[in-house]
């Protein structure tokens, strides 16, 4: 049976743990008493079991005249916000009066805790609560003007039948409404940066007119181009939605030219200016966001809920210990202050969640309560015997066959120094990007299992769907998988090639296995992880934009793992131009070396995952205003002088560039240093109670961070290898750079792990547990 300390911390809510009962130091009170109780093992004293006995007779006696041996007080605070506050006496002296108060006196500080956070909780959801009922009714409001002006063809004006004031015809039909509010939740935070129009484009024959006075107003109107103002029931309102991609961004400007050249009398008929095009698109949005509203507050009175829940049940089973330790009655007296108290007695958590599925049944899910449940209360995926079966069946196929390809690149000598430059040249870069790219996603696959471990919650930090997310077991099996097919083709390339096949004839064979990945990888068919590869390919595509979309939490996550993979990055472009421009056909490895622009090309793939990583701080700084970005800015581009003064050093080996490696990549060095472990891993803090640690650990042995920062400075200092041209033996010097790029991505696994950590307890340390969704709809006043 599993004890219920280890149930309680299993069961809570991680950035809610500090709000919890404090279970463990109750144990700890409570362990104090039982160790005064413990009478000394020597032989009994019978003048001491006399006296005992008789204050046991005493005991009873009193108990059956005497309501019992504490009373709980109820005071009422100065505070409302902290509403009532309990605090225990003693009525009866106890064989351990010390210990007994100190502990009823952490008992009574945890109740008022719980309260106090319950109560404050309580609040902030029935104000999100009540502030998404009028949401709801705005969005209602204005699709029924929308439904009645599509009926009778109103285009462009304001029908004065129609209580809010909309434009623009709608030539096409709305996608069924069960079709738009029933599309997977998990799938919401991916098209809030979709490709979906902010606005239906305007016509380009009516652009001709008025667009140079247009464009004298537009610098002053972008900071406003994602807030619009219109008039509905006789308010003043204004949706607001968010300009976070760069095809919202645009739609957005022509929408505003379009509204001056369409309506150029608006300004002239006072507050009809200020009434903006509301049609279905901005509808959509809307309603998606306030949906995803609607499945957040529910998830957080779901957490309130088990809050309640544990807390209670922690309280039960702290009284009966403590009943078993002393002897006394405790129970029944302690545990009717705690049901009456305010966590434990009130409601409203509860009508609230009920209101919130109703809404939801009739306002998104087409009145079928099994599908809004399915959306409310989604699923996890079970992980099956099979799967961990099949990983360990592809882990020993891959070990074997690695095995195998290794002896047999040691008897035929292809990666000594002396050996066949072709295969060198051309096939060995199909491993080292292979193998680079799995060892990460390995590596990945560790931090889940670690993040789980520590109860850290990276599915809400990297906004993962739970329901599509990938578990540890998952990428493993993806890793040993793949890595089985490379190796295996790699061996089937290299027997063929001792059996006396030329290169010609066997060529095509690594160029067939990228092919085959890529199409896998890029596939629309839903197999093989479809969710997960369609969410890689939208990130990707996201840094690649930068700084074009708004940056989340998992892309500059991604960015940060590519600026790990450069050496994968110039495999894959040295691959790449090896079968675009045919030099398989001819042999002629050399080829890609000189040309001049795949020279050129090479340095900007060295300094491009920095460039991305870089432009992703300018869009914070310019979304979020702080300096801190623009000083994480400055880390990048130090990396990327760095990388380039790599880059040309490896092409010309001067004193003079040998110099400026040192001086720049040192630079870099301390400053990416500095910034892992303060500012990313918040570690090196002077005034922590944990000597140049941080307050809060995750992680019950320090000495775990005292030598992660040593192996992260170690790795750091991998760029000596430019310097030092140290090679293990005969190896080929690609094998060295191989192995020096593992170490690189072994230390990246390493800062991932105290990455989210440090995210983790920052959310920890304000109550986040929940999504914050911005709600569209803004009631202003008449001068706004």
């Amino acid at each position: 049976m599993v004890k219920f300390s280890k149930q309680f911390d299993g069961q809570l809510v991680p950035e809610w743990k500090e709000a919890f009962v404090d279970y463990w130091q109750l144990k700890k009170d409570l362990k104090k008493i039982h160790l005064l109780n413990v009478p000394p093992q020597n032989s009994p004293n019978k003048a001491r079991v006399f006296l005992s006995s008789l204050r046991n007779f005493t005991f009873a006696h009193q108990q059956r005249g005497h309501h019992g041996i504490i009373q709980v007080h109820k005071k009422l605070s100065s505070s409302v916000s902290r509403g009532d506050l309990y605090e225990t006496e003693l009525l009866e002296q106890l064989v351990n009066s010390d210990a007994a108060r100190e502990f009823f006196s952490c008992l009574d500080f945890q109740l008022n805790k719980v309260n106090q956070f319950y109560q404050s909780k309580e609040k902030e959801f029935i104000d999100r609560g009540e502030l998404l009922k009028k949401q709801i009714g705005i969005l209602i409001e204005l699709k029924s003007a929308l439904k009645e002006q599509q009926d009778k063809g109103v285009a462009a004006q304001e029908d004065p039948s129609i209580g809010c004031s909309t434009c623009e015809e709608e030539s096409t039909k709305d996608r069924t409404e069960q079709e738009d509010l029933l599309q997977d939740i998990c799938t919401d935070e991916y098209l809030d940066r979709s490709e979906i129009p902010f606005e239906d484009s305007p016509r380009p024959e009516e652009m001709g007119r008025s667009t140079m006075r247009t464009m004298k107003r537009l610098d002053s109107k972008m900071r406003s181009l994602s807030s619009r103002s219109f008039s509905c029931q006789g308010k003043n309102l204004k949706i607001n939605i968010p300009l976070t991609t760069p095809s919202r961004t645009l739609s957005a400007i022509t929408d505003l030219i379009f509204e001056d050249l369409i309506n150029p009398s608006s300004k002239k008929s006072g507050s009809d200016g200020r009434k903006a095009l509301i049609n279905r698109k901005r509808l959509y949005h809307a309603e998606k966001m306030i949906r995803r509203a609607l499945v957040e507050l529910y998830k957080g009175l779901g957490y309130l809920n088990t809050y309640r829940n544990l807390n209670m049940l922690a309280f039960v089973k702290i009284l009966k210990k403590f009943d078993k330790v002393t002897g006394k009655e405790v129970l029944p007296i302690y545990l009717k202050v705690v049901e009456s108290s305010y966590f434990n007695s009130s409601d409203k958590v509860m009508k609230l969640a009920d209101e919130v599925e109703e809404l939801f049944v009739k306002h998104f899910a087409g009145e079928d309560k099994r599908k809004a449940l399915k959306y409310l209360r989604p699923q996890h995926r079970k992980d099956s015997h099979g799967k961990t079966f099949f990983i360990g069946l592809f882990t020993g196929s891959f070990m074997a066959l690695l095995v195998g390809y290794v002896i047999m690149a040691h008897i035929t000598g292809m990666y000594i120094r002396q050996g066949d430059s072709i295969y060198m040249e051309t096939v060995y870069p199909v491993f080292s990007m292979f193998g680079l790219m799995f060892l990460h996603l390995f590596l990945y696959g560790c931090n889940i299992f670690a993040w789980r471990k520590a109860r850290i919650n990276y599915s809400f930090i990297l906004e993962l769907c739970h329901m599509k997310e990938l578990k540890f077991r998952d990428v493993f099996l993806i890793c040993t998988t793949s890595m089985t097919v490379v190796v295996g083709v790699m061996l089937v390339h290299l027997s063929l090639l001792t059996k006396g096949y030329s290169f010609t004839k066997v060529q095509f064979i690594p160029g067939l296995l990228l092919m085959v990945f890529f199409l896998g990888f890029i596939c629309p068919v839903n197999i093989f992880y479809q969710s997960s590869r369609a969410r890689l390919v939208q990130v990707l595509r996201n840094i690649v934009l930068s700084p074009f979309y708004k940056v989340l939490m998992l892309d500059f996550f991604m960015a940060d793992q590519l600026c790990s993979q450069v050496p994968m990055l110039r495999n894959m472009e040295h691959i790449a131009c090896y079968y675009i421009t045919g030099s398989y056909k001819t042999q002629d490895y050399g080829y890609c070396m000189r040309t001049k622009h795949y020279r050129d090309l090479s340095y900007a793939v060295s300094f491009l995952p920095y460039y991305w990583r870089a432009m992703q701080c300018a869009r914070r700084w310019f979304d979020e205003g702080h300096t801190s970005h623009l000083i994480n800015l400055g880390k990048y581009v130090s990396a990327m002088l760095a990388a380039g003064a790599k880059v040309a050093y490896e092409k010309e080996q001067t004193i003079g560039l040998l110099c400026l490696v040192v001086i720049v990549s040192s630079c870099a060095t301390v400053y990416q240093l500095y910034w892992d472990f303060v500012k990313d891993w918040g570690l090196l803090q002077t005034n922590s109670k944990n000597p140049w640690l941080r307050n809060e650990l995750m992680l019950r042995r320090k000495s775990i961070y005292y030598l992660s920062m040593a192996l992260n400075l170690v790795l750091r200092l991998a760029w000596l290898q430019t310097v030092l041209h140290y090679n293990f033996g005969s190896v080929d010097y690609r094998v060295t750079g191989l192995f020096l790029a593992a170490l690189e991505v072994i230390r990246r696994g390493l800062w991932n792990f105290y990455r989210l950590e440090n995210e983790h307890l920052n959310n920890a340390g304000k109550f986040r547990a929940v999504k914050t969704v911005p709600l569209p709809f803004h009631e202003v006043g008449e001068e706004d």
